[in-house]
């Protein structure tokens, strides 16, 4: 009985149309598309290069000078402080991390995506000025992974729907 429900649950699973993203592995379309993607540098500092350098990671475009694709991306980084006590102390902030990120076909020139990712997160404010700002880059560099794997995962989403390739 239990061997006739795994069967059958597993011939439900594969009926619903479900197909795995990354399909082929290295060589899949998708895999093809992000390594032909370039990703264009980030204006903001620190948070631009940590965004920057992780999608470079996670896109494994090895040679830049071969892509077909640019990524754009603008960012807005914002803290925000809240949670005020009587005296008008800051007890906590809010990291806010935003990208607007656009696609671009360099042949072309033409925009084939344009989309936001984001992220946030929360800082306790403590007595100890140094452990206030080492939460605070903490916070950053998870947002910007956070950012950039939203934005791979888009880019990938796009190119399984559109079967973009090199």
């Amino acid at each position: 009985m239990k061997r006739a429900l795994i069967i059958a649950a597993a011939l439900m699973v594969s009926a619903c149309g479900l197909r795995p993203l990354y399909s082929g592995g290295s060589g899949g379309n998708v895999a093809q598309t992000l390594r032909s993607v370039e990703v264009a540098p980030i204006d903001g500092g620190r948070s631009g290069w940590m965004v920057r350098t992780a999608l470079q990671d996670r896109l494994g475009n090895s040679q830049p000078s071969q892509a077909r694709y640019r990524l754009e991306v603008e960012l807005d980084d914002d803290i925000t402080g809240f949670g005020i006590r009587s005296d008008d102390a800051v007890t906590r902030e809010r990291r806010t991390l935003r990208a607007r990120y656009r696609l671009v076909d360099v042949s072309l020139g033409t925009v084939l995506l344009d989309a936001t990712a984001g992220s946030d997160a929360g800082i306790d404010v403590v007595s100890s000025e140094y452990a206030t700002v080492a939460a605070e880059q903490t916070a950053l560099e998870r947002l910007s992974r956070e950012v950039a794997d939203q934005i791979v995962t888009r880019l990938a989403l796009y190119a399984s729907r559109t079967g973009t390739a090199q």
